[in-house]
């Protein structure tokens, strides 16, 4: 099997997913040559009686600790932890360089390490500059905190502006890209529950600049929409169901049939073989979905089969 192009998800680790199967999954995933796992400091604060994450990092810390030498690259974020219990959306950490700092030095400690391979700004702030946002992430990869950043949840014109800027004033550059997107797409502008644009559905336009920026990486988040490919008891969300929703559905299940997986993996499949090719970060809670994610992440569609679901 290829080395699978996919990040694993742990958002739930700690939480909903207990620490022996998140082990489980998390030995699987190295055995099968999986590169990135990406996680936040955040995670996961709305099933966590405290109200508070960071259950996720600190189970992966201890999973290392267990694990030493294991070859496995992190990801992890910082911006969108709540001040206060109840307080998101509204009351988040947010982007100033002390409160960055401050969380970097604690998701490190939970984390056990020295660094990470990638960190991200997770939720736009608007009340910092972006100047001083590019000098503080900047200045992360400068000590060795981490060795690339990224920009999460912020809409596209921003993404150029903050690259533009860190190019202009001499810092290092973000490198990644990370939003929700999927195959099936709502119908124009409505938003899913749950799923506020502004809060990070990936537009055209940010497409285009992965398509314009190709050193860029684009990493997608609910890639298989939460399972709703695959499992009958968890049906489309109503902004799904119009005209073009059925002509994908028809164009992956003969993808599908013809290849012998399940509609899921295509999707999987489908994101990493496309162009601009996209890096799901696909969550899992059992051994065995992980295996179908990796089967389905390590597929190459060929050009016909690309042309087929992307012409639908």
């Amino acid at each position: 099997m290829n080395t699978p192009t996919m990040a694993l998800g742990t958002m739930y680790f700690g939480t909903r997913v207990d620490e022996r199967t998140a082990f489980s999954i998390l030995d699987r995933y190295a055995e099968l040559g999986g590169a990135f796992v990406d996680t936040s400091d955040n995670y996961s604060f709305w099933t966590s009686e405290t109200g508070f994450g960071g259950q996720s990092e600190a189970l992966l810390g201890r999973w290392l600790a267990s694990n030493s030498g294991v070859r496995v690259r992190l990801s992890t974020k910082v911006g969108a932890q709540p001040t206060r219990v109840g307080g998101f959306p509204d009351h988040l950490e947010g982007l100033r360089e002390d409160v960055v700092r401050e969380a970097m030095a604690k998701s490190l400690e939970r984390l056990g390490v020295d660094g990470v391979d990638l960190y991200w700004a997770h939720v736009e702030d608007p009340t910092v500059p972006v100047e001083d946002l590019v000098e503080t992430f900047g200045g992360l990869v400068r000590a060795g905190l981490t060795a690339r950043w990224g920009v999460s949840n912020h809409p596209s014109w921003l993404l150029e502006r903050i690259r533009a800027t860190a190019e202009r004033d001499g810092h290092p550059e973000p490198v990644a890209y990370q939003e929700r997107y999927s195959y099936f797409q709502p119908a124009g502008g409505m938003e899913v529950e749950g799923q506020p644009i502004p809060l990070g559905m990936l537009s055209p336009d940010g497409l285009d600049f992965l398509h314009r920026n190709p050193s860029f990486e684009g990493w997608v988040y609910t890639a298989t929409l939460q399972g709703r490919y695959d499992r009958t008891d968890r049906p489309l969300e109503p902004e799904y169901h119009h005209p073009g929703t059925d002509r994908r559905l028809a164009a992956l299940t003969r993808v599908a049939t013809e290849r012998g997986l399940l509609p899921g993996q295509v999707v999987l499949a489908w994101l990493a073989s496309g162009s601009p090719a996209l890096t799901p970060i696909v969550g899992v809670s059992t051994v065995e979905q992980l295996e179908q994610a990796v089967q389905g992440a390590s597929t190459t569609l060929t050009k016909d089969e690309l042309a087929l679901l992307n012409a639908a």
